[in-house]
């Protein structure tokens, strides 16, 4: 069975912003992100740092011992990469008669958008204590979510896109799905996306499990806001699915509109954030929206801590805090 985010984590898998990746433009703000996100994980669980050769390695360990960061769990690996969005080339998770096992989808840049034949050979790289399997399937691990009992949360948008498997129909794609994750149920969304987004709808950009039965998705009040329709849409297709499924939803604000250099809208979302150990890590963007957003979440945290991490130069490039990490279970390393 495909594995809840809130199952027991040895840590995280980062890959580390370098001047060979698409934030050589801006790596001062990528790297006190990163090193925000490293020090609020490595208090409590391990994190795996991917990094590009032996200078970087060097280079990150330094940066991040100057900020204070007692680095005990941190664990390098070199290995090339084309970019950091470990979420969508990391391995995904599965419990198979009691047994850990990391599937390795195909990971093509979110549907050749973008060089990913690095990327997609990480995986197959490190020295993982679980047992790796290739699955010859197009997969990013944002474009699913699941309660960890059996039902998968995705998007037709994304999963349905003829960029990714065109070769399968809906029926056929969901077989391979739940043949390949061991789920029972998948729940489809049909609405939902955000401006600046180059995933086609993920998943963990709108919608998000919080435990088995609570849900945290992307409200939108402003009706001169271009997403208010589709996320009102979606909405109702989340109402009448917690009606059905006895599913609690938790409404996050849409964030304050973000706009780079050149006015482009950026895909601000705390839908995007991530569940670990001991902590709810949450994107935050310098704007007004963020507490009502931390606030939402820790409602239902649990035993829980919600932290904000300062996330606005990952929009930059499209994504946020989810989407450039990926959990690693117990067992993983």
């Amino acid at each position: 069975m495909l594995l809840p985010e809130w199952q027991p984590q040895w840590g995280v898998l980062l890959a580390w912003p370098d001047a060979g990746t698409d934030w050589a433009g801006q790596l001062d703000a990528a790297h006190a992100t990163y090193t925000a996100l490293i020090a609020a994980l490595l208090d409590h669980e391990g994190v795996l740092l991917l990094c590009r050769d032996r200078a970087t390695a060097t280079a990150a360990r330094r940066k991040l011992r100057d900020a204070g960061i007692d680095l005990t769990r941190l664990r390098i690996e070199q290995v090339p990469y084309d970019d950091t969005w470990a979420r969508d080339f990391g391995p995904i998770s599965v419990e198979r008669d009691g047994t850990l096992t990391l599937l390795d989808f195909r990971f093509t840049g979110w549907g050749h958008k973008f060089a990913a034949q690095r990327d997609d050979a990480v995986n197959a790289a490190l020295p993982w204590r679980a047992p790796r399997q290739a699955v010859d399937l197009v997969l990013e691990g944002g474009a699913i979510d699941t309660d960890g009992r059996g039902a998968l949360l995705t998007t037709r948008a994304c999963l349905r896109n003829p960029n990714r498997n065109p070769l399968l129909n809906e029926q056929e794609l969901e077989t391979r799905l739940r043949e390949t994750l061991g789920v029972e149920r998948i729940w489809w969304l049909d609405h939902g996306e955000l401006q600046g987004d180059d995933t086609d709808a993920h998943v963990d950009t709108l919608a998000r499990f919080v435990n088995p039965t609570t849900v945290a998705y992307v409200g939108c009040d402003d009706p001169a806001d271009p997403h208010h329709a589709d996320l009102a849409a979606m909405a109702r297709e989340l109402e009448t699915l917690a009606r059905d499924q006895g599913l609690e939803l938790v409404r996050l604000p849409m964030a304050e509109p973000q706009y780079d250099a050149e006015g482009e809208r950026l895909p601000a979302t705390y839908a995007n954030f991530l569940i670990t150990n001991e902590k709810i890590l949450v994107p935050v963007y310098g704007c007004a929206t963020d507490q009502a957003a931390l606030g939402a979440l820790a409602a239902v945290a649990g035993h829980r801590t919600v932290q904000g991490i300062p996330c606005r130069p990952l929009i930059e490039q499209g994504g946020s805090l989810h989407c450039v990490t990926m959990q690693l279970p117990q067992g993983t390393l």
